[in-house]
């Protein structure tokens, strides 16, 4: 009973404190707790918090009622933003990204610089990682969806398709291609100047040839002969090459006197490369000093068997000059031409090579063309390369126009839009809708490969930096820097690099001793002016691996008293690298420093070319009331020319430079005063005061050539 009275009065007292702040309450405590706290005192039993009297139940004191939390409403999704998906599949490069993302390319390598370690995506081509594809995708705000890669379709190829072979119906005789080969200075024109009756000689710089010649020229026995004039320079090896491959029959033109030289092995290989066989003409047997049987041992030794040594080559010793057995050169090309049964196709598409070409500045591109199949008529399109043309004219040698040209006929095209290079095959197509498909295809085709060669070269190089930033950090870790350390303000780069002049050498030598004494003198190389780069040196002859590091540095190749294999020489021409050969040693040295001054910029120099000492100083008004200095001069050296620019040097050293405005020799104006003339000099610069015993220099401004600070010591 007592606790039931505690208890009553508990509530009884509640209820009076809850009646009292009740209205202030329910306004103030609007809450969830408050209502929640109301629930629970009813559930005890009070009737209400406004009601005057309790009422208890013991059922309700006994049981508890579970707590309830209020229910919200659940968060709404829209359901109408869909996230865009990206169809992507594994080895995917950048370029491909961009496509399959409906981005730029530019917009792809903005992502990637937001994700680590991918410096090495620098390209479009660069396939990209998976990881890497999908963190790409994602941070484009698009879901990534991996799918099979399509395979793709080879490209159509449209460029123009050769004709089969003719029927042996359609087939007729034609004329055998001669091309005339040999040494520089060995009677080749000379030949070709008798065989037609001409004078080419006289119209060559230099009495060699420095081009090809292409010409028909009818024998007595009625037959005719296309003849090929090839230069013999050593600089015209490339178009000795084209000759070659172009002929039927080599004529090799031997000097009695001189025998096999450099080019005329040259003219041998580039006939064995064509598998065209050769006849030689021995010339220059008028000569006292001719020695045909030596020149005939020569043949032997360089794999030419002649007829006599039992082998199938003729030979017959001429004189161009005189005129000499030339009767027996002709039949001897005749017969070669019969054993070979030259034919060709008079009425088949027209296939020719491409001479050479030039451009007239009269009437336009000409090219020199061989017909080789077809017969070559005004209105017909041709292609050779990415160049096409529409023939309006054709001439032969001697100028004269020619209205149709069938195989083996040399002729002079005009109507070519591009100028094609030497050595291309030429074609007829028919449509000129056929003719831009497969000009665009070909153009298309050179771009493709102009980018894999820039692609190879930028390779190249990435690898080259690559190797050089590996084999540092290597180094900073096995010292135990893990971090490259800074020194002061990071700058660009160094501005002064990219300035130098650099000439880079190979150097191969024929014995140790002999490299040894050329590094030794290039080791007091001491010149600021241009930086020497001994990229390798070594002992033997020069090979192709030197060839190919001298292209990759930009190099040129000495060799000392060595030789080059065939293949390194054939490689050097490919990629243009130099090779100089020297059997003396300063003339090595002589050759290079003549390179270095090659490379040194032009200085620029004041040249005096007059002095006049100041004598006196006047003070005169200027028309526009301004007042300047003029300075009484006696002209003391040279001449004082107003067109050049001044000095005025004081007590050795120039006060001021600029330019003369008025020269006057009494009361006359001038425009110079010679020595020992006096003269008013007044200069642009009105505030400048003279003093006496100032010397006024004339001077003028002229561009020279620098020379190397270098001398090796034992140069003539």
């Amino acid at each position: 009973m007592a606790t039931w009275c505690f208890l009553s009065g508990f509530i009884r007292r509640l209820q009076c404190g809850l009646l009292a702040y009740d209205k202030r309450l329910t306004a103030e405590l609007k809450c969830s707790k408050y209502k929640i706290f109301l629930n629970r005192v009813n559930s005890w039993g009070i009737v209400g918090l406004q009601g005057h009297m309790l009422h208890t139940s013991h059922t309700n004191l006994g049981a508890k009622k579970p707590f309830q939390l209020q229910k919200r409403n659940p968060l709404k999704i829209n359901k109408g933003i869909k996230l865009e998906r990206a169809y992507v599949h594994l080895d995917m490069t950048i370029a491909e990204l961009a496509q399959a993302t409906n981005r730029s390319i530019d917009n792809i390598y903005e992502v990637l610089m937001y994700i680590p370690n991918t410096e090495a995506y620098d390209h479009d081509d660069a396939v990209l990682d998976r990881s890497v594809l999908v963190n790409v995708v994602k941070k484009l705000g698009m879901v990534p969806e991996l799918v099979g890669r399509k395979p793709q379709k080879e490209e159509e190829a449209k460029d123009f398709v050769k004709q089969p072979p003719p029927d042996q119906s359609v087939l007729v005789k034609r004329p055998p291609v001669v091309t005339i080969m040999g040494h520089v200075d060995h009677g080749k024109t000379t030949l070709l100047d008798k065989l037609r009756n001409s004078n080419i000689v006289d119209k060559e710089f230099g009495g060699i040839t420095q081009h090809i010649g292409a010409f028909k020229v009818y024998l007595q026995t009625g037959e005719a002969i296309c003849f090929l004039d090839t230069p013999g320079h050593a600089a015209f090896s490339a178009m000795r090459s084209r000759g070659a491959h172009l002929t039927d029959i080599i004529v090799l033109v031997v000097a009695a006197d001189d025998g096999v030289m450099q080019q005329t092995l040259e003219s041998i290989q580039h006939a064995q490369e064509a598998q065209v066989p050769i006849i030689v003409a021995i010339n220059k047997i008028d000569k006292n000093n001719a020695d045909v049987p030596r020149t005939k041992q020569m043949l032997l030794e360089h794999q030419i068997h002649l007829e006599e040594f039992g082998g199938d080559v003729q030979a017959v010793p001429i004189s161009a000059l005189k005129g000499t057995n030339l009767a027996e050169l002709q039949e001897a090309i005749v017969t070669q031409a019969e054993l070979m049964n030259l034919k060709g196709d008079p009425v088949g598409l027209v296939e020719g090579r491409v001479v050479e070409a030039r451009l007239d500045e009269k009437r336009g591109r000409l090219v020199t063309a061989v017909i080789q199949r077809g017969t070559l008529k005004r209105g017909d399109l041709l292609i050779a390369g990415t160049a096409w043309a529409k023939v309006r004219a054709m001439f032969d040698d001697l100028g004269n126009p020619v209205q149709a040209a069938p195989p083996s006929t040399p002729v002079e095209i005009l109507g070519w839009k591009e100028t094609p290079s030497a050595g291309e095959e030429i074609l007829q197509i028919k449509k000129e809708s056929e003719l831009k498909t497969v000009l665009a295809w070909r153009e298309k085709q050179e771009m493709k490969k102009k980018q894999e060669g820039d692609y190879s070269v930028i390779s190249e190089k990435r690898d080259a930096h690559n190797k050089e930033y590996r084999e540092a950090l290597i180094a900073r870790r096995l010292a135990g820097q893990h971090k490259t350390r800074m020194t002061g303000m990071r700058t660009k780069e160094d501005p002064d690099k990219d300035d130098e002049i650099q000439f880079s050498m190979v150097l191969k030598g024929d014995v140790d001793g002999s490299v040894d004494a050329i590094l030794d003198t290039l080791d007091t190389y001491r010149s600021k002016k241009c930086q020497l780069d001994i990229v390798h040196f070594g002992v033997g002859a020069v090979t192709e691996s030197d060839i190919e590091m001298a292209a990759a540095f930009g190099a040129e190749i000495f060799a000392f008293n060595v030789g080059v294999l065939e293949k390194a020489s054939v490689l050097a021409k490919s990629k243009g690298v130099k090779i100089k050969k020297h059997n003396i040693i300063y003339r090595l040295f002589e050759d290079l420093i003549s390179e270095l001054n090659k490379r040194l910029p032009k200085i620029q120099e004041d040249v005096v070319t007059g002095e006049a000492k100041v004598l006196q100083v006047f003070q005169i008004k200027l028309p526009n009331k301004a007042k300047t200095y003029v300075a009484g001069c006696r002209c003391v050296h040279g001449a004082m020319s107003k067109k050049l620019g001044v000095k005025v040097i004081r007590d050795n050293e120039t006060v001021y430079t600029g330019k003369v405005i008025s020269i006057k020799h009494y009361k006359d104006e001038v425009d110079s005063v010679k020595k020992e003339q006096e003269c008013g000099i007044c200069i642009d610069d009105p505030e400048f005061v003279f003093q006496l015993q100032d010397a006024i220099v004339s001077y003028e401004l002229k561009y020279t050539d620098q020379e190397i600070d270098w001398d090796p010591g034992f140069l003539q």
